[in-house]
């Protein structure tokens, strides 16, 4: 296994298509940060949770790169050689789920933080200490986030195998459906706090006083639809032709 990381890990870096999403991640996540600080109107009022609302540019750039990571062996006919090198499929998908995961977790951690820097550096006066445990989790909840988010998006990679459909299906996903389901009458919004990355969001920010799970659980049920895709995505994986 640490030797298929270590190929998997090489693959994905002497690429540039990862090292141009880190950057646009970190810029758009980053960047929106400093346009809220900018913008803050009571900056005693303003919160550590504030300085996050960016997490979800960065989270769609991450769902891009996480699913390019494998559809792109598809289309070029590579992952077959890796097949071939590993005949345990289920091995070398989970070394690039890995790879790529804490590639993702990274950036997470990098936003998360940048973010919560130049809020402070903007607003030296705004109460954005990291005093309790919900402000720890809207910084570190971030990388966790985005570390899940990776999974989802590695998995529906090897379900769809082909960049534009795994693309439009990760992002009209996360950006219009989940949203799009509240406009049903009487049972919208019970639908919609049900939704992996409905769940994501409301373990970050909250409130969870009208949510159906706690902090922890929203993470776990986000974590678990994860596991669940990467499940089917491997065993469809072992059926099917490369």
């Amino acid at each position: 296994m640490t030797t298929l990381l270590a190929t998997e890990r090489i693959k994905l870096l002497t690429t540039r298509s990862p090292w141009w999403s880190t950057l646009a991640a970190l810029g758009l996540t980053i960047g929106f940060a400093l346009i809220i600080a900018l913008n803050a109107s009571r900056p005693a009022e303003f919160e550590v949770s504030q300085t996050q609302f960016g997490y979800q540019f960065g989270l769609m750039v991450v769902l891009v790169m996480a699913a390019l990571a494998v559809t792109t062996e598809y289309r070029f006919s590579t992952i077959r050689a890796t097949f071939l090198a590993v005949p345990n499929r289920a091995a070398a998908l989970l070394a690039k789920t890995g790879v790529v995961t804490a590639l993702s977790v990274l950036i997470g951690l990098v936003a998360a933080f940048g973010s919560l820097g130049v809020s402070m550096l903007v607003l030296p006066d705004a109460p954005l200490a990291l005093d309790s445990a919900a402000e720890w989790r809207a910084v570190i909840g971030v990388p966790l986030v985005f570390g899940v988010a990776a999974v989802i998006a590695v998995a529906v990679g090897v379900l769809l195998r082909q960049s534009a459909g795994a693309i439009a299906v990760l992002l009209i996903w996360s950006m219009l459906v989940e949203n799009l389901v509240t406009l049903i009458p009487d049972v919208g919004q019970d639908i919609r706090n049900w939704m992996p990355f409905a769940m994501s969001e409301q373990f970050l920010l909250g409130p969870f006083d009208e949510r159906p799970l706690g902090p922890w659980g929203s993470l776990a049920y986000f974590a678990g639809v994860g596991v669940a895709l990467l499940i089917a995505a491997l065993a469809v994986a072992r059926r099917r032709d490369a």
